[in-house]
């Protein structure tokens, strides 16, 4: 072998070792974000059967007599947020007022605390880049827009399977929405879509 051949092959491995190697950082931005969708869907999800089974809430402050189980999921996706979450974090709580009869179905504290179960920090410079809330004239299949707000309460109460949505402090009554859907996105451009329906299904896309 000469050494014009040994230049050769080796300008030819370093080329496909440079295609493999970019092709792979796609590959892994691609399935990193598809994680974060479900890591979202199932926390969604943890809400929904922690309300339906009737879990105590590990915060002492409800009273067993006046609070009815009632869980949720709390999204906003701007910087600075008066509540605590950001395009970076999102808020599982339980919707206490143990004082009020009936909840409200939204996250009332500052940052983790009072009703905040915990906070859950999105990695690898993600972030939630969309929160929509899809009318009842609208269909949720494949992709669809929606009419785009600026924070999102998810919540589940007991014994309704079903989902209870509100926006800015106002109530979405299920039926009058198709679906909501959280759009989470990599700094690579690739987005995953959680969308949640008033039945309390959930879908990842």
């Amino acid at each position: 072998m000469t050494y014009v051949e040994l230049i050769v092959v080796l300008s030819i491995f370093a080329v496909l070792s440079s295609v493999a190697i970019f092709n792979y950082g796609s590959f892994q931005d691609k399935v990193d974000i598809k994680n974060l969708g479900s890591d979202i869907a199932l926390k969604i999800l943890e809400a929904q059967k922690s309300s339906l089974s009737g879990l105590f809430p590990p915060q002492l402050l409800v009273s067993p007599l006046t609070w009815k189980p009632s869980y949720g999921v709390y999204f906003w996706n701007g910087s600075g947020a008066s509540q605590g979450a950001d395009s970076k974090n999102f808020i599982y709580f339980s919707d206490l007022d143990y004082s009020v009869p009936s909840q409200n179905g939204l996250f009332d504290d500052s940052d983790c605390m009072g009703e905040c179960i915990n906070k859950v920090t999105i990695s690898k410079n993600n972030i939630i880049s969309k929160l929509e809330v899809v009318p009842t004239s609208t269909s949720c299949t494949g992709t669809v827009t929606g009419n785009s707000v600026t924070n999102l309460n998810i919540v589940f109460k007991r014994p309704n399977s079903g989902v209870m949505v509100s926006s800015s402090g106002a109530g979405v009554p299920p039926g009058t929405f198709n679906c909501v859907q959280i759009t989470v996105s990599s700094p690579k451009f690739n987005t995953s879509v959680i969308k949640v329906f008033p039945s309390g299904r959930i879908e990842v896309k």
